[in-house]
């Protein structure tokens, strides 16, 4: 394990230092700065810049460490600078990938120990294979960094499944909010990492790395600055079902009578506040109702754009189907066509095709 080919071009010592560079500005912007540059307009998670700056700065310190080996002379203290170097990233970089993405689900504060404790092993074995200059547990060490890549991709993807539920019972608009793409981000890294330890790939494969870890960090720091901070639900009310016998009119009465489901990026608990009810029982009135917040505001949102549609035909008034998905409470064109299509069981073109008719 860790038996990597040094490359030995300028090229890949400047694609080398590029990275390293590129990490510690990033790190230092994500620490130090207050306030988005890229999205101004967008507040973003605290915890998740945090994470993220520490991230980009291990990735500094791990590439520093790697610098020097290109001047030892014998194999073996080549191979144990790559074990210790191994050792730091299995320890450090990691479970830092894993409190990043952890970090972009905000529906509850997930404990960030354990994405220490899961790597333990590795750094077991990787210290054993130091002291005692043997390969023996190379089989099991990848071995388990198999297993726990697959664990790791299992568990996220439960994770975010009980997350997109809780956007949906909470947010009508879900631009900037959903993190799938950073799974696939995630279960990239866990790829990339696996094969680098194995050393399969050869000298090419470091090229590799090192471009991918510069469109990590350009990801990672989009990410950041396009997360909108979210609000934790509050504590679990017990279940009243005498509560929700006049939520139905309450919605009737402030939000569909009076339009406020157009304003834009409204949220459950504002609707609540509007209706005079607690979060929780607003949302558990959606789920008595077989439905979701989202769903619920989606669904007003797109009879309101079919008659606005229908009234600019029949008035024969110039217009575009994003001027009127805009007017009906969308501030983005893709989330508005989603939702149509979900809603409506085909696409905007082909419904207002037929509407023509």
């Amino acid at each position: 394990m860790y038996e990597q080919e040094r490359p030995d071009s300028i090229l890949f010592f400047m694609l080398y230092a590029g990275v390293m560079v590129t990490a510690i500005i990033a790190s230092c912007y994500l620490l130090f700065r207050r306030g988005n540059a890229f999205a101004p307009n967008i507040k973003t998670p605290p915890r998740l810049r945090r994470w993220t700056g520490i991230f980009f700065a291990s990735m500094a310190l791990s590439h520093i460490w790697y610098m020097p080996i290109a001047f030892l002379a014998t194999p073996e203290a080549i191979q144990t600078a790559y074990l210790i170097g191994g050792l730091l990233d299995c320890v450090i970089i990691l479970p830092l990938a894993i409190i990043v993405l952890l970090s972009m689900l905000q529906d509850r504060k997930r404990p960030l120990w354990p994405a220490f404790l899961v790597v333990a092993p590795l750094a077991i074995m990787i210290i054993y294979s130091m002291v005692s200059y043997s390969e023996e547990l190379e089989t099991m060490f990848l071995a388990y960094l198999l297993l726990l890549c697959i664990s790791l991709i299992i568990y996220m993807v439960l994770q975010m499944r009980e997350y997109g539920r809780w956007l949906r019972d909470n947010y009508a608009d879900l631009e900037h909010k959903e993190v799938w793409q950073s799974f696939i981000v995630f279960a990239i890294i866990l790829v990339m990492f696996g094969i680098y330890v194995s050393g399969i790939g050869g000298p090419a494969y470091n090229y590799i790395v090192n471009i991918n870890n510069i469109v990590l960090i350009c990801y990672l720091l989009w990410r950041v600055e396009t997360l909108s901070y979210l609000s934790a639900p509050q504590p679990h009310i017990p279940d009243n079902p005498s509560i929700y016998d006049n939520i139905g009119t309450l919605l009737q009465l402030h939000c569909i009578d009076t339009k406020l489901y157009l304003q834009h990026d409204l949220t459950l608990q504002q609707l609540a506040k509007t209706i005079g009810t607690n979060r929780l029982y607003l949302s558990q009135y959606f789920s008595r109702q077989d439905t979701t917040y989202n769903a619920y505001i989606n669904g007003l949102r797109v009879k309101y754009f079919t008659h606005l549609y229908r009234e600019a035909v029949n008035t024969q008034r110039p217009f575009t189907i994003k001027e009127l998905a805009h007017d009906s409470g969308y501030l983005s064109y893709s989330t508005f066509s989603l939702a149509f299509k979900q809603l409506m069981g085909q696409t905007v073109t082909a419904w207002t095709h037929n509407s023509d008719k």
